[in-house]
């Protein structure tokens, strides 16, 4: 049974814990922006190969640090469950009358809200530094491919997190797998720039369908129907979250 206040609960929990960490919220901006700054106005005048006519490489520079953004806060809120079992948060909720799908869903919240809010910065900021929308009404149709996203890596953290006891392994086997990731979604540069082996291995990364969608809605430009990219990276998103709810269920912890 899922109990609405315990999910409030733990949603609210990880909102304080996120405002109070002032470092973490600066932190978590200071990495976008330096792609942004030395890349997008770096190449800004130059014609790269790939981009569609008329489109600067700051505009096709913006979707994929957002999709980065949202990929590295969301994978790392993985790390919290770690810091929760370490310091004994964890058995504390863990044995209290609360389902345990009111947990895991309270969790998502309050990561979800807090990468949204990160990537809505990041968005800000790029408005700064010279992006253009095509046309305002992207901007509810890039919430959508936000929030699909941060539940697809905020489960795919999870999964990690539930399999692992060790906070800086963690940090260390994230990194590992979300750089490659990142750099098969397309996010620098067009994918049909890349051969033709590596190209067919970016459509198994979840983050291709999101950066693509959020190109389609805030600048026009897409690969595949936009309408293509959403329900595969649903399908993504309904798989990692399940799978990462399955495993915190059932990790040695609870």
């Amino acid at each position: 049974m899922i109990s609405g206040y315990a999910v409030y609960v733990l949603w609210l929990r990880e909102m304080k814990r996120f405002m109070r960490a002032k470092s973490r919220i600066i932190g978590s901006l200071m990495q976008p922006l330096f792609f942004l700054a030395f890349l997008g106005l770096g190449f800004n005048k130059m014609a790269i190969p790939g981009v569609a006519p008329g489109v600067n490489y700051m505009s096709f520079l913006v979707p994929g640090i957002l999709g980065m953004t949202l990929l590295f806060s969301s994978s790392m809120q993985g790390l919290s469950v770690l810091w929760d079992r370490e310091f004994g948060f964890l058995k504390e909720i863990m044995v209290a009358p609360v389902g345990r799908v009111s947990i895991v869903l309270g969790r998502i919240a309050g990561g979800t809200t807090t990468t949204l809010f990160q990537g809505v910065l990041v968005l800000l900021l790029s408005l700064l530094m010279g992006f253009h929308l095509t046309h305002p009404a992207g901007l509810l149709a890039a919430f959508f491919f936000m929030v699909l996203i941060s539940f697809t890596f905020i489960g795919f953290g999870l999964i990690f997190a539930s399999l692992m006891k060790d906070m800086q392994g963690f940090g260390i086997i994230i990194n590992f797998i979300i750089f490659p990731l990142f750099f098969l979604s397309g996010a620098l540069y067009p994918l049909k720039n890349l051969p033709w082996i590596i190209r067919a291995l970016s459509y198994a990364d979840p983050l291709t369908y999101g950066i693509d969608g959020l190109r389609g809605v805030l600048i026009g430009v897409n690969s595949l129907p936009i309408i293509a990219d959403f329900l595969i990276l649903a399908g993504f998103a309904l798989v990692m979250l399940f799978l990462g709810a399955w495993f915190f269920e059932k990790s040695e912890s609870v």
